[in-house]
C-alpha cells in the first residue's frame, strides 16, 4: 500500500515569506502539530487560480493579512514529500507532497491587524523571527525547502540594500 502512495502526484501550492519593517519573518505554529514547529503561510492552489492570486488568498485566509507589497516571486519551484507516517492521511491521501511557488512580500500593516483566529483557523500562535532562524523552527520534512528560501531571500535582501 505505502509503495503505491509514493507514486501519488505532488499538490500544487504557494508559500509566502512575509517580512515586517525590520525584515523579520512571519511564522506561526500549526494547530494540528503538537510539537514546537513553526511555518510561514502556505497552501494549495485552487482550480483555475494562478499562483499569485492563491498566495494573496492563502495569506488572508490564514492570517487576515491584506496590506502587503509584493517584493519578488522567488525563482523556480520548491518541493517536499510527506514523511511515510503522513502519506495517505494529509490531503485525503491524494498527494505525496507539494510543489510550491514562493513569494516574498513586505507587510505594510501593524501587528494588531494580524488575526490567526480565522473562520478555519490553522495556527495557535504567531511571531516575527530573524530569517536565519526559520530553519531551526520548521518541521523536518520541510527543512530543505526552508533552507532554499532562506538563501533566496537573503540574496534578495542583500541585493536591495
Amino acid at each position: 500500500m505505502k509503495d503505491n502512495l509514493k507514486n501519488l502526484p505532488l499538490r500544487s501550492g504557494v508559500g509566502i515569506v512575509v517580512l515586517n519593517q525590520e525584515n523579520k519573518v512571519f511564522v506561526a505554529r500549526r494547530i494540528d502539530n503538537p510539537k514546537n514547529y513553526w511555518q510561514m503561510p502556505q497552501g494549495g492552489v485552487d482550480a483555475g487560480e494562478d499562483f499569485i492570486t492563491a498566495a494573496y488568498r492563502e495569506l488572508e485566509e490564514e492570517t487576515s493579512i491584506k496590506k502587503v507589497e509584493l517584493v519578488k516571486e522567488l525563482d523556480g519551484f520548491l518541493t517536499y514529500d510527506l514523511p511515510p507516517h503522513l502519506l495517505g492521511i494529509i490531503w485525503k491521501g491524494k498527494y505525496r507532497g507539494q510543489e510550491q511557488k514562493w513569494f516574498l512580500m513586505k507587510y505594510l500593516g501593524s501587528d494588531s491587524e494580524i488575526n490567526i483566529k480565522t473562520k478555519k483557523p490553522e495556527f495557535l500562535e504567531w511571531k516575527w523571527v530573524d530569517l536565519g532562524s526559520i530553519t531551526k523552527l520548521v518541521v523536518d520534512f520541510k527543512l530543505d525547502v526552508y533552507k532554499k528560501i532562506q538563501q533566496k531571500v537573503n540574496k534578495i535582501l542583500i541585493d536591495r540594500s
